[in-house]
């Protein structure tokens, strides 16, 4: 019997209901049946097949979420080559750059495939796509999944979080990121659940798309959270959204208690890493509420724990052998759902003695009014720490306070207050641009 591939998957679910709908077009308002997103993908093929050998080849996928990036990613998939979403906001010269890393066929952007020497065909059977992740390093990681483990993650996150055909997604966050992967592009294919690929991500924009189109679920990060707690929404303007998300860093139990109390929707917490899809998820919405938690595993996940608090993933969405640990510390509460101590790997050494910087970091946390805190090694001083707050309230404040939680030693030598931190496009804290404002 022949495997299933996201291919094979996405043309049984169009042979299905090829009428039914797939994507709308937030920029534009038009409707894409599954149909007629697929005649679009083939094309694209065909009028590439003339062009380099990509088949077993990576190409880099550099495109905004719409139409273009679906017919891109489909068009890829008939030729047999091997996607690579990358970040569409990147300059050429800097996707030229990856593709050359990456020994890539070729990098399409900016409505153009542009082709690469020195590309290599893959020898590994079943690849699918190839995530990129700066993890903590910054510089783009190549992470190999086959059909079968992301066929295995959109499920998991599908059957956990209760996401059916009939839903209607609202993509706000990246197609091509791991979380979009596994909670957009792959329920697409393998199911039928159609998304609105939105307009902007600014919260009236949002909000003009909801009441237009209705959308069920909100896969969202905490900035657009924060940005809609704080804007001048009113709730019936969200009114159809039943399940909201968030995930790629984590949410400040203010805003997940603002969000409720002001919209009538919990937020629901969801966990995981690009070497390993989806982890955990927070089902009843109360993990955010009080800071917890971030839920249970996802149904044909497993957490097994070591020494030092350190866990392992395992399950057949696992990218590798099926087997992966983050750099988060963690255990399970009596409920069964993983509580996160902070990360490993961030160790330094101040006056001989090793600290973790997430210890000052939950700290600061713990401090009232303080929303989010980065904490670095100071760039001048060698024994000394730096930090970076989103916070109302004097960094001299905050120092002061810490010393009833800290000792002496681990009490960064400058506190910067910010109304908010720098982040990344995954919503994580940008370390790289904290450092700059510290130095």
């Amino acid at each position: 019997m022949m495997a299933e591939t996201l291919l094979t998957c996405w043309q049984a679910t169009v042979r299905r209901a090829p009428n039914a709908l797939a994507l709308i077009d937030g920029a534009t308002g038009r409707r894409w049946s599954r149909a007629e997103l697929a005649a679009a993908a083939e094309e694209w093929s065909h009028s590439r097949a003339a062009g380099p050998a990509l088949a077993g080849r990576r190409v880099l996928l550099a495109e905004p979420n719409g139409p273009v990036w679906w017919q891109v990613f489909l068009g890829l998939l008939h030729l047999g080559a091997i996607p690579v979403p990358a970040d569409s906001t990147e300059p050429a010269a800097a996707l030229a750059e990856q593709a050359r890393a990456l020994r890539a066929a070729a990098f399409w952007h900016a409505g153009g495939l542009h082709p690469c020497p020195e590309a290599t065909r893959t020898r590994r059977r079943g690849l699918c796509l190839v995530k990129l992740t700066s993890g903590s390093t910054g510089t783009p990681k190549a992470l190999p999944f086959t059909h079968a483990q992301m066929l295995a993650d959109g499920r998991q996150i599908c059957a956990s979080m209760g996401i059916g055909p009939l839903d209607l997604n609202l993509a706000a966050i990246p197609l091509g990121h791991s979380y979009g992967l596994g909670n957009l592009v792959v329920p697409l294919l393998d199911q039928g659940t159609a998304m609105l690929c939105v307009a902007s991500p600014l919260p009236q924009a949002l909000a003009t798309d909801c009441a237009r189109w209705q959308p069920t679920v909100f896969p969202a990060v905490p900035t657009l959270l924060r940005a809609m707690v704080r804007s001048e929404l009113a709730p019936e303007q969200l009114a159809s959204l039943r399940l909201v998300l968030s995930a790629g860093a984590a949410l400040p139990p203010e805003i997940a208690t603002a969000f409720a109390t002001k919209f009538g929707r919990r937020v629901h917490g969801f966990y995981g890493a690009s070497e390993t899809g989806g982890i955990c998820y927070d089902r009843t919405g109360e993990g955010t509420l009080v800071g917890a938690s971030v839920g249970a595993p996802l149904e044909g996940v497993q957490l097994q724990f070591r020494r030092g608090k350190r866990f392992a993933v395992v399950g057949a969405a696992v990218g590798g052998r099926g087997r992966f640990s983050p750099a988060d510390r963690g255990e399970l509460n009596p409920a069964g759902e993983l509580v996160l101590l902070g990360r490993t790997g961030r160790i330094v050494k101040i006056a001989g003695r090793r600290l973790d910087l997430a210890e000052v970091e939950n700290a600061l946390l713990a401090l009232p009014g303080v929303r989010a805190a980065c904490v670095l090694a100071h760039p001048q001083r060698p024994d000394a720490l730096t930090a970076a707050t989103a916070t109302d309230r004097p960094g001299t404040e905050l120092r002061a306070e810490l010393a009833a939680r800290l000792a002496p030693w681990k009490i960064p030598a400058r506190i910067l207050a910010l109304p908010e931190l720098p982040v990344t496009e995954r919503g994580k804290t940008d370390r790289k641009a904290v450092a700059k404002l510290l130095g």
